[in-house]
């Protein structure tokens, strides 16, 4: 699951930098556009999120197993997370609009390939481009705005980002459940993509029309081999943990894993030669940016594979259907809407500085006991009633960690390397969602029978976020001027 709705720091409107922001646009044109960019964030909210409910019955209808279910999510996030970097640039290079379009239409079209996939690999395959022309169409939206809004309407549009998209992230799996039991037109899972195509040909043609042409500065340069290596780098280690935890650990996933590690070391090569790396190598000799990207990346990729496996566990071991387990996570996204609000809207990230996160962190592993607890005393026993609160304890843990993290991150950056470093950041957050929901599965797929298996995986979810918190001390003690209430 990603965070959109605490609103990741890459993601929030920067200070005013264009000329067009001291014109601003009609009413009328602001509200339209307005709506365009929230129908592209709300479009990946859902889809990084509806395989989380729906994995168990793709899986049952047309097979791939446990693989598949790894791959579900993981597709998709590794995709978004490996260019969503160079998405922005090549919106810069390129022009925004220009951009959106192609994102919104590939979205669309491998929509509808997901929605009609016959097998595994075909519908991996399809995830894998949802994802990256996800990372073409997002980061677009938040450069017209900046380019295009006033300072008075930048304003308003960020303020409902956050209620909007937490929207988006409590309807993506209710969505998803009622469409799966509903089962219309005998489609069962398929229409939980194949509505991408009704909103996406909507979005296309809305972009044609409202959005304001620009031609952007084909003088800019786009790291490509630094992003191939870095694709390489992620599919070679997940492809390895991946196969290697399915089908054990032959010439394939250890070879997979030599390939990825080989990639990773050109990669870090890369980015100290290359004229304009995606990511600054300076950034690296700060203390306080490098522990956020430590932190964040383990803090996501546990409670991203959290998520996923609590689902499965209300699944197959408690027996909800689909519409019922999509409820049962309901407490959750509450709890980190409720807390990412109070956080961001409330300024205690200003307020509490690094104190917030480990405040989230002791919350989490509150919520995550909690839940131990239930498991080890009722094992598939237990009710969706039951876990409601620990749930929502730990969905306020998350809370106030998602954004916040990164947030403080940034305290301590200098303002030529900030666009690298919060562009690193949320790349990072999509490349550990994808890699948690793929080892927290594996932890649970090789654990046993699913009491015991969510009792491994909460142990494993609590001894990662207790390793994070004492890194929390090295973090900046604030967010930058401007951010977080600060």
């Amino acid at each position: 699951m990603t965070s959109s709705s605490s609103a990741p720091a890459a993601s929030r409107p920067p200070e005013a930098t264009s000329p067009a922001l001291a014109q601003g646009l009609s009413k009328t044109a602001f509200w339209l556009i307005l709506g365009l960019v929230l129908l592209a964030d709300a479009l990946d909210m859902i889809d990084s999120t509806v395989t989380n409910i729906a994995a168990p019955t793709i899986v049952g209808e047309i097979g791939g197993g446990e693989g598949l279910i790894k791959w579900l999510g993981s597709a998709y996030a590794l995709a978004m997370g490996v260019l969503l970097v160079v998405g922005g640039r090549l919106g810069d290079k390129f022009g925004q609009r220009r951009l959106f379009l192609i994102g919104m239409t590939g979205f669309t079209l491998a929509s509808a390939v997901c929605g009609l996939s016959p097998d595994p690999a075909l519908l991996v395959v399809a995830r894998v481009l949802q994802g990256a022309f996800g990372a073409v169409l997002i980061p677009q939206g938040m450069a017209i705005m900046t380019r295009t809004f006033s300072r008075e309407q930048m304003g308003k549009a960020f303020n409902l980002f956050g209620p909007l998209l937490g929207l988006a992230t409590v309807g993506g799996p209710i969505l998803a459940g009622f469409l799966i039991d509903a089962d219309l037109a005998g489609l069962s899972w398929r229409p939980i993509f194949l509505i991408n195509v009704v909103l996406g040909t909507l979005g296309v043609f809305a972009a044609a029309k409202l959005l304001p042409r620009d031609a952007g500065d084909r003088s800019l340069t786009v790291d490509g081999r630094g992003s191939a290596l870095l694709a390489g780098t992620m599919f070679g280690l997940m492809l390895g943990l991946i196969e290697g935890s399915t089908n054990g650990w032959g010439a394939l996933s250890l070879g997979s894993l030599a390939v990825g590690a080989v990639f990773l070391v050109l990669f870090a090569r890369r980015q100290r030669t290359a004229a304009e790396p995606l990511i600054k190598a300076s950034l690296f000799h700060n203390r306080g940016f490098t522990s956020g990207l430590f932190v964040g990346l383990l803090y996501f990729a546990v409670t991203s594979g959290l998520l996923y496996v609590v689902s499965l566990f209300m699944q197959q071991g408690l027996g909800a259907s689909p519409s019922d387990a999509s409820l049962g996570l309901l407490p959750l996204t509450v709890g980190i809407i409720v807390a990412a609000f109070v956080s961001m809207g409330g300024g205690l990230t200003g307020k509490l500085g690094r104190d917030l996160i480990a405040i989230g962190m002791a919350l989490t592993l509150a919520g995550a006991g909690w839940l131990l607890v239930l498991v080890l005393s009722h094992g598939t026993g237990t009710t969706l009633w039951a876990m409601a609160p620990a749930l929502f304890l730990t969905g306020l843990g998350m809370g106030c960690c998602f954004g916040t993290i990164f947030d403080i991150a940034l305290g301590d950056i200098a303002g030529d390397e900030a666009g690298s470093a919060s562009g690193s950041l949320t790349a990072i957050q999509q490349l550990a969602n994808g890699l948690g929901s793929a080892v927290v599965t594996t932890v649970y797929f090789h654990a046993g029978a699913p009491a015991h298996a969510m009792k491994v995986s909460l142990i494993v979810v609590l001894a990662v976020t207790a390793a994070c918190l004492p890194a929390v001390r090295l973090l900046p003690r604030r967010a930058p001027e401007g951010v977080g209430g600060h």
